[in-house]
This record gives structure tokens, C-alpha cells and sequence, in this order.
């Protein structure tokens, strides 16, 4: 057997074992709910932080999913921060007919170029907040009308300072959202996992949550505010050194955020080699290793395919290391989908194999060294 196939056995074997532990932890987390745990917490004041670049099509649907909101108005504040729009998103927040609802506007505090408007954006809305508790979401997201009543109860009963959540991709019938779902829903099983067995940190910033006292206790982003991405797992690991005990992740339903797909397969990629941008930034180092053990086990994956092209006599070797690859993660997806309530798109997962091989590689190698387009601005 040539050289390039037994690395890639050997990978495979230590990724099936790490996606076995993933698949394990998962099922272990229990699952979170207001009918079991109703709410203690009267007095709980609540700021939701929305940055906002050019959302036009996007913001008023997210406004009313946090106008729905169960929890009392009175205690909620939302945070929407316009940053640089060229668009109407700024005057659809100020329409929109919701007393607890403030604009910012970025430009009246960043007047030189930086390299993170985002962590800026957040920085700035979290001083001009009241809330004990931060909430994290983008303005692309629409969540259920017990969301923040959800967060606050799991945040009163298991007195957390940080609280990672789940969110999913709605697909709209074409092949990228499918694409994009699936492989959310991979990374989503993946954050529950890791975040519950505290094997290392993971989470979004379209849902998450963290005592406010806490981000000033770390120096907010003081250390990774010239990273252009990170806004949520760098501070993730930050908070989680100084409260190991106090990090979770929320498995419930009633908490689950929805995003929208990304509309071209430019922008996904773009969005996803801004992700893989920060992986050398990780001050976790175990996160850091398992992203290094799934790049070159897919790079690996990806040259035994084309070495089968070349040399026919590859081929049947390089299929079977494409479906162990497959009945590997399968087994995962399948509980994770289950519970997101997105089964059907399962049938999808065999045939999108080539394609996350592929992009998988392409954004770890154009994260580490290419240049990336976001929301109008190049990042290198």
C-alpha cells in the first residue's frame, strides 16, 4: 500500500475515535426546558447585542422575532448596532415600533479604519448597556418567542457565566443551503460536545450569552481585537480560563437561533475562510490540534482521490476511505439532526462527501495564507 494511503488509514482511525467521543458526549447532554425549569429570576435585566452591516432584507425580520419575546419587555433591552451601512438598515431600526429597541451608530465611534468592526461594535454596545446578562446574535437570525426566557432560566439554575447555544442554517431548497445546513449541523454537534465534556471551547456569536461583569474581568477583547474574526470563541476561551466551571452549552429547543444561508457559493467560502482565519489564534490549543487533525485528514482524503484518478489501482482503497469517512460520521449526524429537526436533509449527507472534502481544504489553506472579502471589506 503506497505511503499517502496509510497516512490517511491511520488519520482516519483517529478521527473515527474522535468523532465516537463527539457522537458519546453529545448524547450525554441533557436536554434543557422552561416546562422543567420554570423561571425564579424577576428582577433579570437582559441586553440583546445586534450588530449590523448592510441587513436591510434581513433586520426586520430579526427585530420581530425579539419583539415576540416572551421575557418581560421591561428587562430587555436590544442593542442594535448599525456598522458603516450603505444601505437602509439604520432607518429600519428607527422605524421599527419597538419601545426597548436603540440604535447605534459605529461611525460615532470609529472614525480611523481597524481590522475587527465587529468587536468594536460589541465592545461599544456593551458599555452603553444596563443589562447583568450579554446576549450575542446577528441581525441575519430570527429566534422563538422563549429564547431569552430560556437563556435566563438555564443562566439562574446552573448560575453560569458563559452559555453557548444552538443554532441552525434554514435551508431554502438549493444545493448550497443543503450544503451549508448539513455542514452546520456537524459543527453544532461538535460545539454541544466539546463544550459539555469541557474537551475544549466552541461556540457562535449568533447565540450565546456571558455575565457582562465577566467580559470586563477578562479585558474584554483587549489581546484579539485586531483579529478580524473571533469575536465569540476567542473571548469564549478567555471567560472559560477564568470560569472553567462556569461555561455550558444550552441544549434545548426553545433556544435554538436560526440563521440564513449564505446566497452564493463566493460568499460561503468567504465566510468560511474568515472562520478558518483564526485558527491559529486559538490560545486553546486542543481546539487548535483537532482543526490540524481534521485539515490534513481531509487533505490527506483529498489527494488519495486524485491519486485513484492517476493510478486506477488507488481507486478501490480510496473509496472504502471515503465511506468509512462516511459511516463515521453518520451515525453522529443522524442524533444531531434528530434533534435540531432537520432528519430529512440526511438523504443529502452521502452526496455532499466530494464537495466538504474539497472546501474543507480550500478554506484551511485560504484561511492560513489568502485573503478573504466580508460584508464589503477585504481582510487579509
Amino acid at each position: 500500500m503506497p505511503v499517502l494511503l496509510l497516512i490517511t488509514s491511520v488519520l482516519l482511525v483517529v478521527y473515527a475515535i474522535l468523532i465516537g467521543c463527539y457522537k458519546s458526549w453529545w448524547a450525554q447532554i441533557p436536554v434543557f426546558s422552561l416546562k422543567d425549569a420554570p423561571p425564579a429570576f424577576p428582577s433579570l435585566r437582559i441586553s440583546v447585542i445586534v450588530p449590523a452591516r448592510n441587513e436591510e432584507e434581513n433586520i426586520k425580520k430579526c427585530l420581530a422575532s425579539l419583539a415576540r419575546q416572551t421575557y418581560p419587555s421591561s428587562l430587555l433591552e436590544i442593542l442594535v448596532v448599525n456598522d458603516h451601512s450603505t444601505d437602509d438598515t439604520a432607518k429600519l431600526v428607527k422605524a421599527f415600533p419597538a419601545a426597548n429597541i436603540r440604535l447605534l451608530n459605529l461611525s460615532d465611534y470609529v472614525k480611523d479604519p481597524i481590522n475587527s468592526y465587529k468587536k468594536k461594535a460589541i465592545e461599544i454596545a456593551i458599555q452603553a448597556s444596563s443589562g447583568e446578562l450579554i446576549v450575542t446574535t446577528d441581525a441575519d437570525c430570527t429566534a422563538g418567542p422563549e429564547w431569552i426566557a430560556t437563556l435566563a432560566a438555564y443562566f439562574h439554575h446552573h448560575q453560569a457565566v458563559f452559555i453557548a447555544a444552538g443554532v441552525k442554517i434554514e435551508p431554502n431548497g438549493s444545493l448550497l443551503s443543503v450544503f451549508q445546513s448539513l455542514d452546520f449541523l456537524t459543527l453544532q454537534g461538535i460545539t454541544g460536545a466539546s463544550v459539555y465534556k469541557r474537551f475544549h471551547s466552541m461556540c457562535n456569536g449568533a447565540n450565546m450569552a456571558y455575565r457582562k461583569n465577566a467580559f470586563y474581568e477578562v479585558g474584554g477583547f483587549r489581546g484579539i481585537d485586531t483579529i478580524a474574526s473571533g469575536d465569540d470563541m476567542l473571548l469564549m476561551h478567555k471567560i472559560f480560563r477564568k470560569y472553567p466551571d462556569k461555561v455550558f452549552f444550552l441544549k434545548s429547543k426553545e433556544a435554538i437561533v436560526s440563521t440564513q444561508a449564505e446566497t452564493s457559493w463566493h460568499s460561503f467560502l468567504n465566510q468560511r475562510i474568515r472562520w478558518a482565519s483564526k485558527a491559529d489564534k486559538y490560545e486553546d490549543k486542543r481546539i487548535f490540534f483537532v482543526l490540524l487533525l481534521v485539515y490534513f485528514f481531509n487533505l490527506c482524503l483529498l489527494l488519495c482521490i486524485v491519486g485513484a484518478i492517476l493510478f486506477p489501482q488507488w481507486l478501490v482503497y480510496a473509496v472504502l476511505l471515503v465511506v468509512a469517512k462516511l459511516l463515521s460520521e453518520i451515525f453522529f449526524m443522524h442524533s444531531i439532526a434528530g434533534f435540531f429537526g432537520m432528519k430529512p436533509l440526511l438523504i443529502w449527507f452521502p452526496l455532499m462527501q466530494p464537495l466538504h472534502i474539497l472546501y474543507t481544504v480550500t478554506a484551511g489553506f485560504m484561511g492560513k495564507f489568502g485573503t478573504y472579502q466580508w460584508k464589503g471589506r477585504k481582510v487579509s
